[in-house]
């Protein structure tokens, strides 16, 4: 039976008191109708809004959050936007998974732009988690490129993709469609819960020859 909006409203809320990584005390939530989440108000760091995010995707019934949520970071933290580009240089030079010299960090205002490329799609996201992880982060924007080290047939990477998505006992593979041209993955269909959803994204996402998502699912419950 399908949760009343008060309802779903309280375990987004009680999710959001739940989760450590999130400071709840400044974000309101509201219904914009029957199953759209509005997030408002402030957050004290670039990854609390990201966790507030999919803590209201991961409330049942919940099919779409509008998110409104400001970073404010506490006065004492006194960072410039050198020191900010510096620690995400770090970041990037201590993992094992990116070649750093090849990306690019720019920081305006607290704004981070990450520019380069890399082999893997996963890798671009993983380049943005580690900059999201930085204190007196705001926004990022991803530009960064990914141009593989080999030649993947388009028909090989949908196959692959596919495969990967039927071995996942969260997922109904014949529920998703998936089109590949030029490395470009369009994933299209309905899931019924965020947990499915986030399950078919990272099948694409890790898939060789991934070059770009267009996501186009649908979460019904």
């Amino acid at each position: 039976m399908s949760k009343t909006q008060e309802q779903i409203k309280k375990d987004v809320v009680d999710t959001l008191y739940w989760d450590a990584r999130v400071d709840a005390s400044n974000i309101k939530v509201s219904m914009e109708d029957e199953n759209s989440v509005k997030l408002e108000g402030t957050v004290p760091s670039y990854s609390a809004r990201s966790s507030a995010v999919r803590d209201a995707w991961m409330v049942s019934d919940v099919n779409f959050v509008k998110n409104e949520i400001d970073v404010e970071y506490p006065p004492e933290l006194k960072l410039t936007d050198e020191d900010i580009k510096s620690n995400i240089e770090s970041k990037l030079l201590w993992s094992s998974s990116i070649d750093s010299s090849k990306i690019d960090v720019s920081v305006t205002g607290g704004i981070i732009t990450i520019e380069g490329a890399v082999d893997s799609y996963w890798k671009k996201l993983h380049a943005e988690n580690l900059a999201s992880e930085v204190a007196g982060v705001l926004s990022i924007d991803n530009k960064i490129t990914v141009v593989p080290t080999e030649d993947f047939l388009d028909k090989t990477v949908a196959e692959d993709i596919v495969e990967a998505m039927d071995r996942n006992f969260n997922i109904n593979v014949n529920k998703v469609n998936v089109k590949v041209k030029n490395g470009v993955i369009t994933l299209t269909g309905t899931v019924s819960s965020w947990t499915e959803y986030r399950a078919a994204m990272n099948c694409a996402e890790n898939t060789p020859g991934v070059i770009d998502i267009k996501d186009k699912i649908k979460i019904e419950y």
